[in-house]
């Protein structure tokens, strides 16, 4: 074959594996989902993985916040172009037991809160809805994001209408003043019941955030296992999700004794993390050992469920979108390089960016909301770049187009490595972009399909693309207690990290940050993260241009033969 007919094979293999990996994010298709090990697919077993928003609907008025400020379709239009393919739609479980409260309309339940503006607003924004009984708004919502193919999780947040979580709401487990374990079976039962057959909607989680002086293990095991039994029996289409103890933290019970469930390929486990989880943590100690600490508690709890074969939903997670809370600017960089790294299912928390009525305040801004306060524009453009990355999948059934490979990530951007030419230093990019890099045994980082690795020259320098990779300024060990340092030695005998330089966007070495245990120390722009990749490396601009005979136009078994020879 000739160099252009290759290329143009080449460009025509790079657009059908963009399609395919679009095509693998996930949409409500009209299948039900299921799950295969540790992965959430579709009817034709291939990877559907969850990037969802929370909205919520289950405060006071039991009303989907924002319908006062934006059309329903208008809403769901601008979570599906900011890159979310599903929703996780929280709901009171009186909504579902309490047929008073259901029957209630719109405008009556915001004229009982005395919200006459939330009339006022959902008259001219959704005047369909708004003599509509709840129950039935509820599922308007649900309909209009099936309008815009996203996906919905129904979550059941709470009993009683109000603002979750406290370990004394008299909520948060079975047996408590609201949370009787047959009205509950009995408002799954209704959930399940109520919405079997409508497309979008993929899942149900059973209950948001188990807590309180009554949680035990035994009591878990035989009430979730009834509420699966009963949600699968009404709908065995939907995603059965189960959370876990401790304010949806703590499932290591399960590693000696296994849920028994009638049904199989369906059952999903969700798990919450934040900044505040870890009190102020994040912001009192230094980063890099409080990442190590967490992320190996995180995996003690819950990730070892992965291992275990079941989807782990990550189904809350978030920060202060004012950017200036330091606590959790720190803990979403060690989040995101965990999410990238173990390709996690997720939803952020959350899309609301102001509250009809929450804690007896009208109005109340909410700061870890995605959209502003009238809900017209979006609050930090920065927090979707940094997540961007994780709306794809990185591997999983459907996307093996190519062996396991590296992306070198940076979390506190979101994006990766990626090179431009052989000349040019190394910049940060879309992983869409990036090549696929192989990190060796001998820790060497080398560019798929070609002779050249990553290689140290000097502290303040940029990291430079070599052929010469045997000594020790080309191998790269990950250090510190996060393992999101790489370290490497140069020719002159110094020690450096793998950094950027912010004011052009390269890839450079400097000396490492915060090995000691100072708090004060930032170390996120020389956090990368090495994640596992099945999905087709980007068509690089070719080498060719500077000498043809450095990039290697061979299978993969191939360039490993003529490497190691």
């Amino acid at each position: 074959m000739s160099r252009s007919s290759l290329v143009s094979f080449l460009l025509t293999l790079s657009l059908i594996t963009i399609l395919l990996i679009i095509s693998q994010i996930g949409v409500a298709t009209g299948e039900p989902l299921s799950t295969n090990s540790r992965w959430i697919v579709d009817e034709n077993g291939h990877r559907v993985k969850l990037a969802c928003v929370n909205w919520v609907s289950h405060l006071e008025a039991v009303v989907a916040e924002g319908l006062s400020k934006k059309p329903i379709d208008a809403i769901a239009d601008q979570i599906s172009s900011m890159g979310f393919n599903c929703v996780r739609l929280t709901w009171p479980l009186y909504l579902a037991t309490n047929d008073s409260l259901a029957s209630l309309t719109v405008r009556d339940s915001f004229e009982s809160l005395g919200l006459t503006q939330a009339v006022a607003g959902v008259q001219a924004n959704n005047p369909s809805i708004i003599d509509l009984p709840l129950i039935q708004a509820y599922q308007a919502v649900v309909s209009g994001l099936g309008d815009k193919n996203v996906m919905v999780i129904l979550d059941n947040h709470i009993t009683k209408p109000t603002w979750c979580c406290s370990s004394y709401d008299e909520n948060g487990f079975f047996g408590d003043k609201y949370f009787d374990p047959d009205l509950w079976i009995k408002g799954l039962t209704r959930m399940a019941t109520l919405f079997k057959g409508v497309q979008n909607v993929v899942g149900m989680s059973l209950r948001n955030e188990l807590r309180g002086p009554k949680q035990n293990v035994n009591d878990w095991y035989k009430y979730m296992q009834r509420g699966a039994e009963a949600v699968h029996s009404a709908n065995p289409d939907v995603l059965v999700i189960l959370s876990g103890l401790n304010y949806d933290k703590e499932f290591s019970f399960l590693r000696n004794r296994p849920l028994s469930l009638t049904f199989s390929g369906k059952l999903v486990f969700e798990s919450h993390w934040y900044a505040f989880t870890d009190g102020r943590a994040w912001e009192s100690g230094n980063p890099n050992q409080v990442c190590g600490t967490v992320v190996n508690n995180i995996m003690r709890q819950s990730g070892f469920l992965l291992e275990k074969g079941f989807p782990l939903f990550l189904s809350e997670f978030g920060v202060d979108q004012r950017g200036t809370n330091v606590n959790d600017n720190r803990y979403l960089n060690c989040f995101l390089a965990l999410a990238a790294e173990l390709d996690l299912d997720w939803a952020l928390w959350t899309l609301v960016g102001s509250y009809y009525y929450r804690q007896g305040v009208i109005g109340m801004n909410e700061y870890y909301g995605i959209m502003n306060w009238d809900w017209d524009e979006i609050r930090n453009s920065t927090l979707l770049q940094k997540i961007s990355a994780i709306q794809y999948p990185f591997q999983g059934p459907g996307l093996s187009e190519t062996r396991v490979h590296k992306n070198i990530f940076h979390p506190s951007t979101g994006l990766c490595v990626v090179r431009k030419s052989v000349f040019e230093p190394l910049t940060l990019g879309p992983c869409s972009s990036s090549d696929g890099w192989y990190y060796s045994p001998q820790k060497k980082l080398t560019i798929k399909g070609t002779y050249f690795c990553l290689q140290a020259f000097d502290i303040g320098k940029p990291a430079r693309l070599s052929i010469k990779c045997t000594d020790s300024d080309s191998k790269w060990e990950t250090i510190s207690d996060s393992k999101l340092q790489l370290s490497s030695t140069t020719a002159n005998g110094d020690t450096v990290c793998l950094d950027i330089d912010s004011a052009n966007n390269e890839v450079v070495t400097n000396t490492c940050k915060c090995l000691s245990r100072d708090s004060s120390c930032d170390p996120s722009s020389q956090w990368f993260k090495l994640v596992d990749s099945t999905r087709s490396p980007r068509l690089a601009e070719s080498f060719t241009k500077m000498n043809p005979m450095m990039e290697l136009p061979f299978e993969d078994s191939e360039w490993k033969s003529l490497i190691t020879m």
